[in-house]
């Protein structure tokens, strides 16, 4: 949330405050300044209202500063002109290592074996 668009009891800091709250602080009020209460609340009303102005005064600054400021577009400035100077990089490319056939042996003496127990029981057979 923007500052400029809080609300007023938001910018002073009372915005979790229910009302039963804000009567305390009232009471703590009446209790501390008594009957000098409407000057103090005279003051603080100025001073909320000079702060105010001056928040205004410095959004409208800064909305003059951003809305004068002229955008203009150059096809030869910025990062667009570098961009089209770019080599490619030279670092060389990754080959993988040629692959090895798998050793064999385990299925060679798998199929070894399995020709044997044929061949025994062939021969039992026979």
């Amino acid at each position: 949330m923007s500052v400029f668009s809080a609300t007023s009891y938001e910018l002073i800091g009372f915005a979790g405050l229910g009302m039963m709250e804000m009567a305390i602080i009232g009471g703590i009020a009446v209790l501390l300044f008594g009957k000098k209460l409407p000057d103090v609340a005279k003051q603080l009303g100025g001073s909320y209202r000079e702060f105010r102005k001056g928040l205004t005064e410095f959004q409208s600054n800064i909305d003059t500063t951003v809305n004068a400021t002229p955008y203009s577009y150059n096809e030869n400035s910025g990062a667009s002109a570098d961009y089209d100077d770019y080599e490619e990089a030279t670092a060389p490319r990754f080959e993988p290592p040629p692959t090895e056939p798998k050793d064999r042996e385990p299925e060679q003496a798998t199929e070894q074996a399995t020709e044997q127990a044929t061949e025994q029981a062939t021969e039992k057979a026979d």
